[in-house]
């Protein structure tokens, strides 16, 4: 394993117990530049991890809670009128920031869900019409509860598709719950955790993950997967070319983390589920799941040689 990534992992591990393949698949969101969506039920750790992930960088991480009444300008920011200068001026929302936080996403209005289109794609915010660039490395990183449906709003399929990844953190064990109990006990070791790379060193990996080699005959796995389950009968609605692109960034990343400079079927395989699965819209009482789907179209496929 890449030993920087195995620092930042090791930090974050210092809060979160047991999840070494969430914390793994976040480091596959951030050295892709990518977007995370953390569904799962309430007191899990969710935001935990993010703001464990958040620490470890040395960048500015910010957090708002989506509420019903939270407004697009919270978000995006505003134009105000400046009464020296006669102009007006961007006053910044939470957006920018290198780690954004939007806990509870689904509580939000869809106008206010809407506002993050912009930013999630082209890194950029638009305020009566001038463009404001936000800081690069940018990472949002959502979290919803899926059980709980009074008062939330689901997310639009446009949305969804700017996700890399969505990901789910489920119940510890036995012993990794008495764990729990043992490191927070008393003082949250989050408030104790220290960064361990600077936004250069993260940056300069991310720039490293693009020069990971990946063969024709990898890519065309990559096509067929997705085109496997696009013609699958229980699916409605396909996943979009950016699925396919957002694959290969992940699958570059895993390579990376696992220490090698191409990728093999492996990581495809490993990435899919997290990749793609939010991305499909089933028809309705088929009794399946996206997810197995995927798994469906793995199985089907040819394994190309390396």
């Amino acid at each position: 394993m890449n030993q920087i990534i195995k620092r930042i992992i090791d930090n974050i591990e210092k809060v979160i117990i047991g999840k070494r393949n969430v914390i793994e698949q976040l480091m596959v969101a951030l050295l892709s530049e990518g977007h995370v969506l953390i569904e799962d039920v309430p007191g899990v750790g969710k935001t935990q991890v993010v703001g464990a992930l958040a620490k470890s960088v040395d960048g500015i991480f910010n957090r708002i809670q989506f509420t019903p009444d939270i407004m697009p300008s919270d978000v995006v920011g505003f134009s105000m009128f400046d009464p020296e200068t006669k102009e007006f001026t961007y006053k910044s929302g939470v957006v920018m920031c290198n780690f954004l936080l939007a806990d509870e996403i689904n509580r939000s209005s869809p106008k206010c869900q809407s506002s993050l289109l912009e930013i999630m794609e082209e890194f950029q915010v638009t305020v009566d019409g001038k463009i404001h660039t936000v800081p690069r490395p940018f990472m949002v990183l959502a979290t919803e509860n899926p059980v709980e449906h009074q008062g939330t709003y689901k997310l639009p399929e446009a949305q969804m598709d700017r996700f890399l990844l969505k990901i789910s953190m489920g119940y510890p064990n036995k012993e990794e719950e008495k764990l729990i109990l043992d490191r927070f006990e008393g003082e949250n070791p989050l408030k104790k955790l220290e960064s361990i790379i600077t936004m250069e060193e993260l940056v300069n990996m991310q720039e490293q993950v693009k020069e990971v080699t990946v063969l024709d005959n990898i890519k065309y796995y990559i096509v067929d997967l997705i085109h496997e389950s696009r013609k699958n009968p229980k699916v409605l609605v396909g996943i979009s070319p950016r699925g396919g692109i957002s694959l290969l960034k992940a699958a570059k990343s895993l390579a990376y983390i696992r220490g090698r400079d191409y990728v093999i079927p492996d990581d495809i395989q490993e990435m899919a589920i997290p990749v793609l699965s939010h991305r499909i819209i089933l028809k309705s009482n088929i009794g399946v799941t996206s997810d197995e789907i995927i798994k469906e179209a793995i199985k089907n496929v040819e394994v190309p040689l390396y």
